[in-house]
């Protein structure tokens, strides 16, 4: 056991921590769940203690002890119930990149076997079906049977400039299959050619990175670039904001990279999205990945603007500091109650804004907020900004 899944700078880093809680105060989990272990403070009070414990020098001269396996477990405990919103890192006063410290810390406590057994069903799924839920990988591209007139090809070409990367959540579960549905629709009447990758779609590895299994990415990475340079792509489009920031991140800048906010504000302006008219009153919730993490805010809420009568109005929180909805960090699988009691404080800050519905840029989100929201028979629509222009879509 040892401190390698650390780099120097998060090490130096971990040393400017000046126990000020602000993060604390900006955290869905402790806010939802009123539990003040699951906050970042604690967290790297935790690592320091750990971090000492295994420096030989600090043994000697404190007799520093290693953890015992309750102290692992409370541990473990704060750093898997968490969404990895990044709200915390947004706040902190010194700059420490506390997301990338928490992928680490994950990652530490993947490697010294203190960690909640979802994780080795996280792993397995990747490894033997390629993406998150262990679903037939080769059913990657069925959503496209779901439209109204599915195309022959499956939107599955040889070749083409553009690449749709669909992502885990939207290719297999039917709440966030809406989101390709309505993406397709739009690029078709925009006549946009573009090409899916079907079963030759990889998890984009974001899953990965938030249990800890950083090992497994590089083939995953490897894959993807391959089958993307295989059909002489030169630009890859993305509806879901992990997948997006995972290529933004962690893959090499070899490809043009667009959410789809992004590729239909520029349809848009070009004029070739004609848009009709719709009475609607919507909020705007910012995905974390998209807003925090990739920086984009206007896009969406220029889109909802462009759409003839819809009245928009901000939530209280927005933009870097809109709320998490519960739905990252592989939280829904490690611990869905609180997933859940984040996704209703969400929802509750929603409805206080009049909104008849909410609209985002995040088919996890989408997929989060709405099944709060059906299971408590809430009056409230949930949309992905692609399903708004869908609806405003002039035939």
């Amino acid at each position: 056991m040892s401190n390698q899944d650390y780099s120097v700078k998060q090490l130096f880093e971990m040393g400017a921590c000046t126990n000020c809680q602000v993060c604390a105060d900006v955290c869905p989990a402790v806010s939802a769940s009123s539990e003040g272990e699951l906050s970042a403070i604690y967290r790297m009070k935790g690592l320091n203690q750990v971090l000492k414990s295994r420096a030989g020098l600090f043994r000697r001269l404190f007799g520093k002890r290693a953890p015992s396996e309750e102290e692992w477990k409370r541990f473990s405990n704060t750093v898997f119930r968490c969404t990895l919103c990044g709200n915390c890192q947004e706040v902190c006063p010194v700059g420490i990149h506390l997301k990338d410290l928490w992928l680490s810390i994950r990652q530490d406590m993947v490697h010294s076997g203190h960690y909640p057994k979802k994780i080795d069903m996280i792993r397995e799924n990747l490894a033997e079906d390629h993406n998150v839920f262990a679903e037939d990988n080769e059913e990657r591209a069925d959503w496209v049977e779901d439209m109204e007139d599915p195309p022959d090809d499956g939107y599955i070409k040889e070749q083409a400039d553009i690449v749709y990367f669909t992502g885990c959540t939207a290719a297999y579960f039917p709440l966030a299959q809406k989101i390709p549905i309505a993406l397709a629709e739009v690029l078709e009447k925009s006549d946009v050619d573009f090409t899916l990758l079907g079963e030759d779609e990889w998890c984009c590895g974001f899953p990965m990175l938030g249990a800890g299994l950083k090992e497994m990415f590089e083939v995953f990475m490897a894959h993807n670039l391959s089958v993307i340079r295989e059909k002489g792509a030169k630009e890859i489009l993305f509806s879901c904001p992990s997948c997006y920031e995972m290529w933004r991140s962690h893959y090499p800048e070899e490809f043009r990279i667009r959410h789809a906010s992004q590729f239909l504000m520029e349809l848009i302006r070009k004029d070739r999205v004609p848009l009709k008219r719709l009475d609607l009153t919507v909020t705007y919730h910012d995905p974390c990945d998209l807003g925090r993490g990739a920086r984009v805010f206007d896009e969406p809420r220029d889109l909802i603007r462009a759409i003839p009568g819809v009245r928009f109005v901000e939530l209280p929180n927005n933009r870097e500091n809109c709320q998490c909805c519960g739905g990252g960090g592989n939280l829904e699988m490690v611990d869905p109650e609180l997933s859940a009691q984040i996704a209703k404080q969400k929802i509750e800050e929603i409805l206080r804004t009049g909104a008849e519905a909410v609209i985002t840029s995040c088919q996890q989100c989408v997929r989060t907020m709405l099944t709060y929201v059906r299971r408590n028979k809430v009056s409230l629509e949930v949309l992905d900004v692609t399903q708004l222009i869908r609806r405003a879509l002039r035939q």
